[in-house]
């Protein structure tokens, strides 16, 4: 079983990937979200094959730059390191497997859930 993490923690996921099929998409990390189309589009899930792959990130910032203000998800292989990352680029939460939410508990992941607060760019701007 999969574990969902927001801003809150460790959360149950509440999406009904059966009943909603047609309003959920899938990418890969080497889909070029250009050529997307969300239209009816409630959830779009961005695969992350690997720690070591990054291209996640972009996708989710192009796609909010795109438009797209449903809800958007990282899966696979993000590890608490990266939340503030994947937070800053767009994503909505992190879905990772129940191996990786052993290796790294809820607090690991709570302790970056401040991912606004540490935001160089922000301070630069402002």
């Amino acid at each position: 079983m999969n574990t969902l993490i927001t801003d809150t923690g460790f959360t149950p996921d509440d999406w009904d990937f059966e009943g909603a099929d047609d309003k959920t998409l899938d990418l890969a990390s080497d889909d070029d979200p250009m050529t997307v189309t969300f239209d009816s589009t409630e959830m779009i899930r961005v695969d992350f094959p690997s720690i070591a792959d990054g291209r996640g990130f972009t996708i989710a910032r192009q796609l909010r730059l795109r438009g797209y203000t449903g809800r958007l998800r990282a899966k696979g292989h993000v590890i608490a390191d990266q939340y503030a990352m994947a937070r800053r680029s767009g994503f909505d939460e992190v879905e990772i497997d129940a191996a990786l939410a052993q290796r790294q508990p809820e607090a690991d992941w709570r302790a970056r859930t401040d991912w606004q607060a540490n935001d160089y760019q922000a301070r630069l701007r402002g």
